[in-house]
């Protein structure tokens, strides 16, 4: 790979390493997976970045390298999404003990959906991308992106009920994607 070559990579790494490890996260629900879930996906990019038609398209192909990693890692066998916990978080101010309890149930709730209704709500909803763009990274159909949708959340509408309030779902999903 050619020095500029080298230096767009990592431009690019720069820029959006946090964004792409947020959605790394929201889909496997673990810091430890999702660092490497985007490793991964820096790698696969980094392989991939002189065949690369524009440099524009770098993000649109990580995020499609995440999405199917993560849907392969959930399929293989020993896959149980077990995490361990060391120590419960500390609470900080008034009212914190509840913020993060609602936080937790959302993710819990996030996490019991199957791997293409998640990685679907979270490109959609999360990452602000359109029907299009989510259909693309998740390499199918824009239909098939909406009935993974309404699926999706249909199913986290009957788990949380009223467990979470309306500004918990707004701080996970910020394009309104709740309703």
């Amino acid at each position: 790979m050619a020095a500029r070559d080298r230096a767009a990579f990592a431009e690019f790494v720069t820029a959006r390493s946090t964004a792409l490890h947020r959605a790394a996260y929201l889909m496997v629900g673990d810091v430890g997976l999702a660092q490497d879930l985007v490793q991964e996906a820096l790698t696969k990019t980094y392989v991939a970045w002189p065949r690369l038609r524009e440099v524009g398209n770098a993000e649109a192909y990580t995020r499609k390298v995440i999405t199917n990693t993560a849907i392969t890692w959930f399929r293989r066998k020993g896959w149980h999404g077990e995490r361990a916990t060391a120590d419960l978080p500390e609470t900080i101010h008034a009212g914190h003990a509840e913020h993060v309890a609602d936080r937790t149930s959302l993710m819990q709730a996030l996490q019991q959906l199957p791997p293409r209704q998640r990685a679907a709500i979270v490109l959609r909803f999360y990452d602000d991308l359109t029907e299009a763009q989510t259909a693309a990274a998740m390499d199918c159909a824009v239909g098939t992106v909406k009935s993974q949708v309404s699926a999706g959340l249909s199913k986290l509408r009957t788990l949380l009920g009223d467990a979470v309030d309306a500004t918990e779902w707004d701080d996970l999903m910020p394009a309104g994607g709740a309703a």
